[in-house]
């Protein structure tokens, strides 16, 4: 089988996105599929564990990047590039399946008339990860996207989710069919980064405890309510009344920071996007987790968390948490999205070094659920059901 698939971005470039389209490329390679991704962070051809990789980025100063400067229908740029690249491709040799994201829908102009099945794996929405927009500009740029993410998954030939819970949200929010095909598949992490959590030690008795945070500055992965939390512990530990710690955030950049006391900014290292190898070693200096999402299509942060053996605080709101954390006993729950109630299962973290302990077998117990193996027989398995459908 040969398969394409279209991303925003792949590996060495630092997102969830990212780690999701390589795992997903190299389970089907380890499964006998050829693959291919279109990739819009670049350009030219290259090759990587034996992933061919067609960069699609729009040329600086051509037609699709003075498109995708326009109100709404910018939107559509991506998309053309994509379509253009894929054909091009499909010409040279045919694919059997190419498969999407659903996040501002890369795919739009592969839902229908092309010579294949477009298969959809839905990540959060985009009206999930954004605040409400505010000039008229922007609720037009925002309603036509949302569209077109709605249109493409209604009409692509199968959908794949990442959780049960996630799949139902998915099923609510673009309102598909109840015969539209879909699957359940779990992401898997890399080999690397399960080998490495496994050889890192626990760094105990070194202080402050470390928390750290891994994602992007939105209310969506409750970074609010991180930053209420973490200026109420911070007036305890001033107090004496809690023991140091410091706040490492990973994807935040200085200036996403609010306006805060200087004691509390004191304790946050604001570090932006960082690589595999410094990813890896803010996980290994991490005493524990804070991933207070209010929800996620699947959550990788928890598993990397997992999978380094570290306690989670997460929020009893996101179902993927309660699943993964709250379910397995790797970390402590928020029962709801707000600072004060954050800040209570952090507090009992940081204060208690039996505890973290506790929590870390948990979580090393959990870790290594989703495989590469079970992500691409699984994958793999729902592309034969969608070409075996009537188009």
């Amino acid at each position: 089988m040969r398969v394409g698939l279209i991303a925003w971005d792949y590996p060495p470039s630092p997102s969830g996105l990212s780690t999701a389209a390589r795992e997903i490329a190299e389970s089907l390679v380890e499964a006998g599929v050829d693959v291919t991704v279109f990739a819009g962070d670049r350009t030219g051809r290259e090759e990587a564990n034996g992933v061919a990789i067609v960069g699609c980025r729009p040329r600086q100063g051509g037609a699709l990047a003075h498109l995708r400067l326009r109100a709404a229908v910018g939107h559509l740029a991506a998309p053309l590039a994509f379509r253009r690249a894929v054909l091009a491709a499909h010409r040279e040799r045919p694919f059997d399946v190419v498969e999407a994201t659903n996040w501002y829908a890369p795919g739009a102009l592969l839902a229908t008339r092309a010579p294949f099945p477009l298969v959809v794996r839905n990540s959060t929405p985009a009206a999930f990860s954004r605040d409400p927009p505010v000039s008229l500009r922007d609720r037009a740029d925002c309603a036509f996207a949302d569209r077109l993410e709605r249109r493409t998954v209604r009409r692509c030939a199968g959908v794949i989710s990442n959780t049960g819970e996630g799949g139902r949200v998915i099923v609510e929010t673009y309102g598909l069919a109840p015969d539209k095909p879909r699957r359940v598949i779990g992401l898997s992490l890399p080999p690397a980064m399960l080998a490495a959590g496994r050889r890192a030690a626990y760094p105990e008795a070194v202080e402050p405890v470390r928390v750290l945070f891994v994602g992007r500055a939105e209310a969506r992965k409750g970074f609010d309510c991180l930053m209420r939390a973490t200026e109420m512990l911070s007036l305890e530990a001033d107090a004496g009344a809690l023991p140091a710690f410091e706040l490492r955030l990973v994807g935040i950049e200085p200036g996403d920071l609010p306006i805060m006391p200087v004691a509390t900014r004191q304790r946050i290292a604001a570090l932006g996007r960082v690589g595999a190898d410094a990813l890896h070693a803010e996980y290994e200096a991490a005493h524990a987790v804070a991933a207070p999402s209010r929800f996620e299509s699947f959550g990788l942060v928890y598993q990397e968390a997992m999978a380094y053996g570290r306690p989670v605080v997460a929020c009893a709101l996101d179902a993927s948490a309660r699943e993964f954390v709250g379910s397995s006993g790797a970390g402590l729950m928020a029962s709801e999205a707000s600072g004060p109630a954050l800040a209570e299962p952090l507090r009992r973290v940081i204060a208690d070094p039996d505890l973290r302990q506790k929590l870390r077998a948990h979580s090393l117990a959990a870790a290594g659920r989703f495989t590469r193996e079970t992500l691409g027989e699984e994958t793999l398995a729902f592309y034969r059901d969608v070409l075996a459908q009537p188009r």
